[in-house]
């Protein structure tokens, strides 16, 4: 699967598009949950860009609301570098990346017929 993950830096927008693994599905029943394993990094030059691993989590509230949840860790690209990048700005701009992506998880959630 492929996406593309935009963040604004800055005033600046700044995008790559990322290959992402989607692993298989959880489900437990009680209480319902389904568990999502990702990877993510960039389709181009990935040694530039993080690598994302992480679990999207969805909670059904009512019969017209889910919870989303995203627990992850990622790797800054770089080495050392990287790390003291990552240190200044990395995480915010990691933390706007998957903001960003669970939004449009949950617009295309929305975008569903119910059943």
């Amino acid at each position: 699967m492929a996406a593309e993950l935009r963040v604004n830096i800055g005033g600046i927008d700044v995008a790559t598009e990322i290959a992402i693994s989607v692993g298989k599905s959880e489900e437990k029943q009680n209480p319902r949950i389904t568990r999502i394993p990702l990877e993510w990094e960039a389709a181009k030059r990935p040694r530039l860009f993080p690598f994302m691993k992480a679990v999207l989590t969805l909670y059904p509230l009512t019969s017209t609301e889910t919870k989303i949840d995203f627990a992850g860790r990622y790797l800054p690209p770089l080495g050392p570098l990287g790390k003291a990048l990552n240190a200044a700005v990395g995480y915010h701009i990691a933390e706007a990346s998957v903001h960003r992506f669970v939004t449009n998880v949950a617009q295309h959630l929305r975008s569903i017929p119910a059943e």
